[in-house]
């Protein structure tokens, strides 16, 4: 029988079992030899140092440690890298692609929540649940909390920043409802906008027209604070601001006064700084909903991400083209 890789867990305890159930375990063991006992969170120590001198394939998650140069030199038979998780910004060195590794990520998975949570918080803000819920609890006049002139999804404008996989996944969602769609992003051509059945336009334009706005665009430096006080005050009123991306594409302070007029709200499930301290204003706003940065794969949707982990590595080692695979060129680009 011929011999099977090695392959080495890096990945948080908590995430784990959640990640890999027992039947992708005994899947991932058709097709390498890997000790489900033992996960690393750091690669100091005797136990990582043997770990990594027979690994040839690292099957990595949440609070895995950076892999760099010290960790290649430890790892010398290291072929690829599969990240059951979403991006690989923070925990890939450039030097891991200079060594010719090849590496994964589950994002595309990872995805599916985001979306979904878009989705969700689509229809709720078009529908002004937040404030409105927060009146009838109060003891508001039924007037108060009743759907008026100006709210539900039907036929509303949504503009989403960013044609990343979250956002794909938005775009392609959205063709369920009778919505008009507009799309801001650099990198997308007429005709791509075409095929994907919206009209693209720049970020200001977005803004003014746009009733509901939700960001999937990454963290650059030349998208930090995209929309800030200026955009944010090209906004209609009682539009809706929605952000599943990053907390710096937003201007928080600039939000914060725009949302305390009642004249915008906001779903944030991240911020700005993450996370925000417990006495910001924006936590007591009727207005805007916070989420403790929860729209990514939470309990049973884990398993998504190590299906498609395994899957990865099983086309790896069958020498298949990779659904996930991330190029040195990206790598500045991901979110």
């Amino acid at each position: 029988m011929a011999r099977r890789p090695v392959a080495v867990f890096a990945i948080a305890p908590w995430a784990f079992h959640d990640v890999f159930p027992a039947d992708l375990i005994t899947r991932l063991r058709q097709s390498v030899d890997v000790d489900p006992a033992v996960t690393f969170t750091s690669f100091d120590g005797a136990e990582a140092a043997r770990a990594l001198a027979t690994a040839e394939i690292l099957l990595t998650g949440w609070d895995c440690p950076r892999i760099d140069a010290e960790v290649l030199k430890a790892a010398p038979g290291l072929r690829a890298l599969v990240h059951a998780a979403g991006t690989v910004k923070a925990i890939v060195d450039p030097v891991v692609f200079e060594r010719g590794v090849v590496v994964s990520s589950a994002a595309e998975a990872n995805a599916v929540p985001v979306a979904e949570y878009t989705i969700a918080m689509l229809v709720l803000g078009a529908k002004r649940v937040f404030g409105r819920a927060g009146h009838y609890a109060a003891g508001a006049d039924r007037s108060a909390w009743q759907p008026g002139a100006g709210t539900g999804l039907h036929h509303c404008t949504v503009g989403v920043i960013g044609a990343s996989r979250v956002g794909r996944h938005v775009l392609r969602r959205l063709r369920d409802f009778e919505v008009d769609i507009l799309l801001s992003d650099p990198h997308v051509s007429p005709e791509e906008a075409s095929r994907l059945e919206v009209e693209l336009v720049d970020v200001d334009e977005l803004c003014r027209r746009s009733d509901l706005v939700t960001v999937h665009a990454p963290a650059l430096a030349e998208t930090h604070h995209l929309l800030d006080e200026r955009r944010l005050a090209l906004l209609p009123d009682q539009a809706v601001v929605i952000n599943t991306a990053r907390g710096s594409l937003i201007d928080t302070e600039a939000l914060t006064r725009v949302c305390a007029t009642g004249r915008v709200s906001a779903v944030l499930d991240v911020t700005d700084p993450e996370p925000l301290p417990l006495e910001h204003p924006l936590f007591r706003m009727p207005n805007v909903f916070v989420t403790p940065h929860l729209a990514g794969a939470q309990g049973r949707e884990l398993r998504r991400l190590g299906e498609f982990a395994v899957g990865e590595l099983e086309r790896f080692l069958g020498g298949r083209p990779l659904r996930g695979r991330v190029e040195a060129a990206q790598l500045d680009y991901l979110a």
